[in-house]
């Protein structure tokens, strides 16, 4: 905090609830007394010391009885999850232990403790750039606009976890209509499983028009060789994305 006084740098910011009456800034400097020094928070929001101290030594109520008693259980529940759980998964958890709250209460006491979930979305990598192939030029250009069918579809491959592992979802949609007009679902990354496969179930569905563009990210399944020789034998017009633009 050096160069920077407690007035300007924290308590301003706090303005707007601080300053809404003397126990909120008892509570503010009891939260933060292992931070700042008392006395220039007591002083900086107008408080006296030794009546913060006197309100300090006070007996607790029962409300701040049961605030604590509840934040407890809350902290032991965080733990036992080794710190995943969130406010939903928490409530029920203390409603199970008979302790009727409202996730919007065990949230807003989480926040106070400073508890947050620790877990991380599950992220799979189903674009890979980093080859060798040519990249085919980005004729559709952010244009999604179409007034026929089969002049501009699009492709894409996405994941899906399952009990069994990953898999694999790829689509062809048509842009004039927006449906799902070829699509392959696999356990595997391959040419040949994914892109193919959807590619090839589009043209039998739908047929191919003369100017057709088929537009994609830059992966390798859409890149390589295999893909091509598909969107080559049907006078396909191929269409990538520019570099991180999915």
């Amino acid at each position: 905090m050096k160069g920077c006084g407690i007035g300007k740098c924290y308590f301003k910011k706090g303005g707007g609830h601080l300053f809404q009456g003397r126990l909120r800034k008892y509570e503010f400097i009891r939260e933060h007394i292992n931070i700042f020094p008392v006395e220039k928070m007591c002083h900086s929001i107008k408080v006296s010391c030794s009546g913060f101290y006197k309100w300090l030594s006070r007996p607790k109520s029962n409300r701040e009885k049961k605030t604590a008693e509840l934040s407890a259980l809350i902290q032991q529940e965080y733990e036992n999850s080794r710190q995943i759980y969130g406010s939903p998964r928490i409530t029920q958890e203390l409603k199970k232990k008979n302790r009727v709250v409202s996730r919007s209460y065990v949230a807003r006491l989480m926040k106070k403790l400073n508890l947050r979930s620790k877990i991380r979305k599950k992220y799979k990598v189903t674009t890979d750039s980093s080859h060798s192939y040519p990249v085919a030029e980005n004729l559709l250009q952010r244009d999604f606009s179409v007034d026929a069918l089969s002049q501009k579809w699009v492709g894409d491959i996405t994941y899906i976890k399952t009990a069994c592992g990953w898999a694999y979802l790829t689509t062809v949609i048509n842009l004039a209509d927006r449906k799902v007009i070829g699509w392959s679902f696999s356990n595997d990354m391959t040419a040949s499983n994914t892109t193919v496969k959807a590619l090839e179930m589009a043209i039998r569905n739908r047929g191919v028009k003369p100017g057709l563009i088929f537009h994609s990210d830059r992966g390798i399944q859409y890149a390589c060789d295999e893909f091509k020789i598909v969107i080559n034998e049907n006078s396909i017009r191929q269409s990538m994305s520019r570099k991180g633009n999915c």
